[in-house]
């Protein structure tokens, strides 16, 4: 038997884990736990840690049905989700108890991490920052319910082959997950395709009938997150669809065995891939279908909630709250008019009077080209209802304009949401505004090109709607979670509280002038940068040196956000070493990472680029020991939580103008990496932040760059005439100087060298070779780099997620601060 002593050392959630652990291997998995292999351990721990998940899920949601506790009901293509073992442990407080409940079982915690696959829900930035949402509304105890796509595939595991991207079904599913938690009992029926049969009702009123469409079936999993203390656990629903029925029997049984079994697989496709190409028709009506059906789907249950708790929707906007992340859900406008008006029988104007008061829009992009537009044909053929109701949108807000602003024809079809004439398009960003509330940018300068440049007659028209909230990251992840040691550091000093208040953090600064200090923060990020090289040497069989400047470009790759640019410093500085003589001030590994888009032939091109850039570096004796390129493949989320905390210097150099905002720039500073970048997106606010001289800024700003547009004042061979250094690196891309007998693709060099450059490439690469010179000079300075690195982690609180929710919270959901201090703490901590 036990002594007193002995049990009362035992952490009771540690047992309650185990016996868990061992529960779920027995009877979830039917595993012996003499035969179970790592992954069966791993399984079952999840399995275990999801219970304290879901005990907590439950009775937030009991607590907030209690209270009647308004709700933010956020739609997103796009959920980057990660890994959430590590995540759960650490909000749930577990993380001890884990590594005991695994103690004599052969695995350890650190190895069950690297089994888990990363949650395949998202791309880049757009879907991190609606996981980061997701994880600060449950943190700061708001009821915040993010809505997706079950993606079945993900967007796509990046292979690297012969330098270019192939692109593999990302299976994260291979093996089921452990934390969603399906709702078959509460899938929904979603009509599409069809016609309209035109009537009128009793009274003699118009009243159309969708008729002869086919059912989708919604089929909810719910994922548990988790915020910080676990007192809070509200829940990413993610939809899978199904066909109406199993299999067409009537076919199946009269010998159309394929057509059966087609048509089912045909309707599963709209949960399989995120993004699938729109290059092609069947692609574009496969986005247009899944777009839909996510929104759909997700109405359903807010409006059966509302009914539900409240008796009836004319209180819908008192109580719910619907965000649109980006334009992709912008059909919610128009599937909750045809709920509002069709199937509750509500007046036009009061319908969408409780449409606009319920629904905000946030934008994500400064580039025209980048706004949604669906063909009328496509949206007839899909969604006859919903095209009615957008046009009778449209019809009324043409006369709003016409009112508004004089009868100017002209005017009236720039902002139309129906273009006439040609080939007529639906904008789904005029839709968005028009049909909301409240439009936010997300970073200061932003929100004012949206309402200057993009948008500048909708601000005209309605200027109380539009608004800034600067964008932010978890602190729980993007610290203390991928960054442990450097949390520890702040835990001493601090105590655990400035994981949900990262202001506090600036509590240290006068730590800063410590030697000890500084000393403790150089170890921690030299050991994670060894440990990143170790990783390099393990996977990609390349060796680089850990006391090298570790310069760090990881985004997805677009040209906008120039990885060319980070490309042609590169071959600037090679040729300085072979050709002149010329060394760096200090050795340097330039680290690229990130996915194109399977149909983005030029971003591709710029992979491989840097591919047989980083070949002909790595192979060259002459600069081994200076300059080495790495490109990690299959950028996600876990391969960020390596990445980011061994970066010295973070590469933010889109166009200036180009970048709504950024968060990889937050991650990277909260790390204790400088920025070398532009005055773009969050730029502005980061270099205000943390002080002018621990930034390098370089490069055009928006207004200079507008200059040169409006008066065609840009002529890149003038730039190249008088700097014969940079018509040598263009030379080196068209004339094989690279790699023997490959030369870069034609369009690369004609890029650089045309005045209608749309990213200033040229433009922008003086100021930024000489920064980067700068860069190197600092980084000499071993002791002066440390002091500028820890500035940018200590003054980056400001861009803490939590910080962006609360602002959301207040200024445009209506949602009161949480008047208890715990939701469910009984329940997700209790044993």
């Amino acid at each position: 038997m036990q002594s007193a002593s002995t049990a009362a050392s035992i952490d009771p959630r540690a047992e309650r884990l185990r016996s868990a652990l061992r529960r779920n291997l027995r009877y979830a998995l039917a595993k012996d736990p003499e035969h179970a292999g790592s992954r069966d351990l791993f399984r079952a721990l999840a399995l275990a840690v999801r219970e304290f998940a879901i005990d907590g899920m439950l009775e937030t949601e009991r607590a907030f049905r209690a209270e009647g506790t308004k709700s933010v009901h956020y739609l997103s293509m796009e959920f980057l989700m990660g890994r959430a073992l590590g995540n759960n442990l650490l909000n749930l407080d577990l993380l001890d108890a884990a590594e005991q409940a695994l103690e004599g079982t052969g695995l350890e915690l650190d190895e069950a991490h690297e089994i888990e696959p990363d949650a395949a829900l998202g791309n880049g930035g757009l879907g991190r920052l609606a996981a980061c949402f997701l994880d600060s509304l449950a943190t700061l105890g708001y009821a915040g319910y993010g809505y997706g796509i079950n993606y079945e595939h993900g967007l796509f595991h990046q292979e690297i082959r012969d330098g270019k991207q192939r692109e593999k079904p990302d299976r994260w599913l291979d093996l089921g997950s452990a934390w969603l938690v399906p709702r078959e009992e509460e899938a929904v029926a979603i009509p599409i395709y069809g016609r309209i049969e035109h009537g009128a009702d009793a009274a003699g009123e118009y009243n159309p009938m969708w008729v002869d469409w086919r059912l989708l079936y919604g089929v909810p999993h719910d994922f548990p997150v988790v915020g910080h203390g676990g007192r809070t656990v509200n829940f990413l629903r993610l939809y899978s669809a199904r066909a109406s029925r199993e299999l067409d029997m009537e076919a199946f049984n009269s010998g159309e065995f394929l057509k059966a079994v087609d048509q089912k697989a045909l309707t599963e496709t709209v949960s399989k891939v995120l993004y699938p190409t729109d290059s092609v028709p069947n692609g574009k009506e496969l986005r247009l279908v899944q777009e839909y059906f996510f929104v759909a789907c997700a109405l359903r249950h807010v409006l059966k909630r509302c009914l539900r708790e409240q008796g009836e929707l004319r209180s819908l906007p008192r109580f719910h709250a619907i965000q649109l992340n980006d334009t992709h859900p912008a059909l919610a406008i128009c599937e909750l008019m045809r709920a509002l008006v069709d199937e509750h029988r509500l007046p036009w104007d009061e319908a969408f009077e409780i449409t606009r008061a319920t629904c905000a829009y946030t934008n994500h992009t400064l580039l025209p080209e980048a706004l949604e537009q669906w063909s009328i044909a496509l949206l007839e053929r899909v969604l006859p209802r919903h095209l009615q109701i957008l046009q009778e949108i449209d019809r009324r807000f043409r006369a709003e304009v016409h009112a508004h602003f004089a009868g100017d024809g002209h005017l009236e079809e720039e902002l139309a949401l129906v273009t006439r004439g040609g080939s007529p398009h639906a904008r789904m960003a005029h839709l968005a505004i028009v049909g909301s509330h409240a439009v936010n940018g997300v970073a200061e300068l932003h929100s004012e090109l949206l309402r200057t440049r993009l948008v500048p007659r909708f601000a005209e028209l309605y200027p109380e709607r539009f608004l800034n909230v600067t964008n932010g990251v978890t602190p729980r992840r993007w610290v203390a979670h991928c960054n442990p040691e450097l949390a520890a550091l702040y835990d001493e000093h601090l105590g655990r509280e400035w994981i949900a208040d990262l202001e506090r953090l600036r509590e240290l600064e006068p730590q800063v002038e410590q030697a000890w200090f500084r000393a403790r923060f150089r170890e921690i990020k030299q050991r994670n940068k060894t440990r990143l090289a170790e990783w390099v040497a393990r996977e990609l069989k390349l060796s680089i040196d850990p006391q090298a400047l570790f310069d760090v470009q990881a985004k997805r790759i677009h040209e906008y956000k120039r990885q060319l640019l980070a490309v042609l410093h590169v071959i600037a500085r090679y040729l300085e070493i072979v050709e002149d003589g010329v060394l760096p001030a200090c050795p340097r590994v330039v680290l690229f990472a990130g996915k194109a888009a399977p149909g983005y032939v030029h971003a591709k091109d710029v992979i491989e680029l840097v591919h047989r850039v980083g070949a002909v570096v790595n192979g060259d004796p002459r600069v081994r020991d200076w300059l080495r390129v790495v490109f990690l493949p299959n950028y996600r989320v876990s391969q960020a939580e390596r990445l980011i905390p061994a970066a010295d210097l973070s590469e933010q150099i889109s166009t200036a103008g180009m970048e709504a905002s950024g968060t990889g720039n937050m991650k990277f500073g909260l790390n204790g990496a400088l920025t070398i970048g532009t005055l773009d997106g969050a730029n502005i606010e980061i270099r205000a932040a943390v002080g002018a001289e621990h930034f390098h800024l370089f490069g055009h700003t928006a207004s200079e760059l507008e200059e040169l547009r409006s008066a065609r004042a840009y002529s890149p061979q003038a730039l190249i005439d008088a700097q014969p250094w940079m018509g040598r690196v263009v030379r080196a891309l068209e004339g094989g100087l690279l790699g023997g007998s490959w030369t870069a693709p034609a369009w690369i060099a004609a890029r650089l060298r045309s005045p209608h450059d749309p990213y200033f490439h040229l433009a922008d690469l003086p100021s930024y070779l000489a920064e980067q010179r700068a860069a190197e000079q600092r980084f000499l300075d071993r002791d002066g780099w440390c002091r500028s690195a820890l500035v940018n982690a200590l003054r980056l609180g400001h861009f803490s997620s939590d910080r962006t929710i609360r602002e959301y919270a207040e200024k445009i959901w209506g949602l009161r601060a949480p008047r208890r201090g715990a939701a469910g703490a009984s329940g997700a901590m209790g044993i």
